[in-house]
C-alpha cells in the first residue's frame, strides 16, 4: 500500500513539474534587442583582458564580403554581476561565469523568447578561452539561426503581394514589402528596395544545370553567370557601364544545402564597370536536379558611406526562407 502511495505521489510530483515548466516557459516575456546584437556578462577585469580579446575576435571579427568591415555583432559588455531582472532578456547572451565548476550550456529560452544563452562556468582565463575555442562552430551557428528565425519573423509581418517568383520559378519568398518587382524578363527577376542613400536588390534567375561546369571552379562559375546577367540586365545611367564582379579581390565560397539541394554560397563586391560605383554581394546557386536547373538567388545594395551589414542579412534572409512549390 506504501508502495503504490510512493508512485503515485511520484506521478503526481512529475505532472506537477511539467505543468509547471510549461507555464513558465509560456510566462516568459519577449526578448529584446535589434538583430545581431549580442550582450556578454563576465567580470571586468576578464573582459580587459585575454578573455576579452578571444571574445571581441571571435564574435566581432569583420563580416566577409563587406567592402569596409564591420562586426559580425555588435556587443555590449556588462559585468556578472548585472545579471538580473530586464537585463536577461537579450535574446543573444554570452554568459561566463567564474566558478570552480567547469561546464558548457546552450539555453533556449531560458529568461526570455526567442532567446539563446550560452553560459560558461570556468575557474581560470585558460579554461574560458579553451571553451571558446572548442564550441566556436556550435556557438557561431546557433546564434545565426536564431537571427534568421527572428529577422525572417519580422519581416513575416509586412510581405510582398507579388507572386512573380511563385509563376515563374515555382518558389515562394519571405520579402519585405518594402521592396517592389522592378523588372520581369523571362527567367530573370529583379526585386528592389529603396532607402535615402542607394537601393537594395534581390534578383532572381535560372540557368540550364549543365552551366555549373564540373570541370570548372566554381567561383569563376558563378563569377561569369554573375557578369554575364550584370551586363544584360544590371546597367548604369551612363553609357557602357553594368555591374561586373570586382576583379581586385576574390570572393569568399561555401558549399551549403538549401531545402535539400547542394548549393553554392558566395560572397564579394561587385562594382560598375566604367564608373566608380560598388557594394558588396550574397550570391546562391542551388542545384535543382529535379527541374534540371542552375537557380541563382542574390542579394545586393549600393549605400555609400553607410553600414551595410544589416542590409546584406535581411537579403539573406529572404532568400533562405526559400520554399520551392513545384
Amino acid at each position: 500500500m506504501k508502495l503504490r502511495i510512493y508512485f503515485l505521489s511520484l506521478f503526481i510530483l512529475l505532472i506537477h513539474t511539467s505543468c509547471e515548466e510549461k507555464y513558465n516557459k509560456a510566462s516568459l516575456s519577449t526578448s529584446s534587442g535589434k538583430i545581431n546584437a549580442l550582450s556578454v556578462f563576465v567580470d571586468n577585469l576578464w573582459w580587459k583582458g585575454e578573455v576579452g580579446d578571444s571574445i571581441r575576435s571571435k564574435f566581432a571579427s569583420p563580416v566577409d564580403g563587406l567592402p569596409t568591415e564591420e562586426p559580425l555583432y555588435n556587443i555590449k559588455q556588462y559585468d556578472t554581476k548585472l545579471f538580473d531582472g530586464f537585463m536577461t532578456n537579450s535574446r543573444l547572451i554570452l554568459y561566463i561565469e567564474k566558478s570552480d565548476q567547469k561546464s558548457f550550456q546552450l539555453l533556449s529560452d531560458k529568461y526570455a523568447k526567442p532567446q539563446l544563452v550560452v553560459k560558461i562556468k570556468a575557474s581560470s582565463v585558460p579554461e574560458v578561452i579553451e571553451f571558446l575555442e572548442q564550441n566556436d562552430d556550435v556557438i557561431h551557428r546557433k546564434f545565426k539561426q536564431m537571427e534568421l528565425a527572428e529577422n525572417q519573423r519580422r519581416i513575416s509581418k509586412s510581405l510582398i503581394k507579388s507572386k512573380v517568383l511563385e509563376e515563374k520559378f515555382g518558389i515562394k519568398l519571405k520579402i519585405s514589402s518594402a521592396y517592389q518587382v522592378v523588372m520581369n524578363e523571362p527567367k530573370f527577376v529583379w526585386i528592389r528596395k529603396e532607402i535615402p542613400a542607394g537601393n537594395a536588390s534581390l534578383l532572381v534567375y535560372e540557368v540550364p544545370l549543365k552551366s555549373a561546369n564540373k570541370n570548372q571552379d566554381p567561383i569563376n562559375t558563378v563569377i561569369q553567370l554573375r557578369d554575364s546577367i550584370g551586363q544584360k540586365h544590371i546597367q548604369g545611367k551612363l553609357e557602357n557601364t553594368y555591374m561586373i564582379t570586382e576583379a581586385s579581390y576574390a570572393p569568399y565560397q561555401f558549399n551549403i544545402t538549401l531545402q535539400g539541394n547542394p548549393s553554392w554560397e558566395t560572397k564579394g563586391t561587385w562594382e560598375l564597370k566604367n564608373d566608380f560605383m560598388l557594394g558588396p554581394f550574397i550570391h546562391y546557386a542551388i542545384h535543382d536536379e529535379k527541374n534540371q536547373r542552375l537557380l541563382c538567388l542574390e542579394g545586393f545594395c549600393y549605400n555609400p558611406q553607410s553600414p551595410k551589414r544589416d542590409l546584406m542579412f535581411e537579403l539573406e534572409t529572404m532568400i533562405k526562407s526559400i520554399q520551392f512549390t513545384k
